[in-house]
């Protein structure tokens, strides 16, 4: 999918308040960014952060990371942030930052055992057998949230995309990963209690796809 260029937004980036810029420099030390040993979730790919704004803001005892590699995107995040920062005193969401990198670099930015949750809400299909390995459910991918999330971290995955969500389940077995929660019908399942959704599951919703989602541990 091509996205369409944002201009200065790569500007407004290294600016934001919102956004942790040294962030291969944090490693180990995210609790004291954060203030305080809250749990830490992370999104990989948070898209214009809808899912990860309501994340933050329903659950103000949890610390939250937004994962964004394309700033034209990463950029509506930051603005929805700033809109509430301009017309209040205090910064708004103090238990969330965002940060802009590509997913292939997270070791190098969190410690093992460092993460709690990890996000992958409707990732990037890669269809191509090819790029089956740049897919964020891929081994290659499962091996790197090893070694970053605590024993009890687990890797909640949704996806309207059902040959990807078949790749990712059996990505998941034959990493000998443990299955908590499959379905194929969230929004018809006990699972959707509290569910927040994202910007691609409201519009894919109401097309009428159904949402798959996965809930994962090692």
């Amino acid at each position: 999918m091509r996205l369409r260029n944002v201009p200065g937004s790569r500007e407004a980036i290294a600016e934001s308040i919102f956004v942790v810029h040294d962030e291969e420099q944090m490693k180990g030390k995210w609790h004291e960014l954060f203030g305080n040993d809250n749990p830490i979730h992370i999104e990989i790919g948070m898209g214009k952060g809808t899912f990860i704004i309501e994340s933050a803001r329903r659950n103000p005892n949890i610390n939250y990371i937004g994962i964004e590699k394309y700033s034209s995107v990463l950029i509506r995040a930051i603005e929805k942030l700033e809109q509430e920062y301009n017309s209040s005193d205090e910064r708004p969401l103090k238990n969330l930052f965002f940060i802009r990198m590509d997913a292939e670099y997270i070791e190098n930015v969190f410690d093992k055992d460092e993460i709690d949750y990890i996000y992958l809400n409707f990732s990037d299909p890669w269809p191509k057998d090819r790029n089956a390995k740049r897919r964020l459910t891929s081994g290659r991918f499962l091996e790197r949230y090893i070694n970053i999330m605590k024993p009890s971290g687990r890797v909640a995955f949704k996806t309207d995309n059902n040959e990807l969500f078949d790749f990712s389940v059996d990505s998941a077995k034959e990493n000998n990963w443990n299955i908590h929660v499959l379905t194929r019908d969230l929004h018809n399942s006990e699972y959707n209690e509290g569910n927040i959704m994202t910007e691609y599951e409201k519009k894919f919703s109401g097309l009428g796809h159904k949402i798959n989602l996965m809930i994962i541990s090692y």
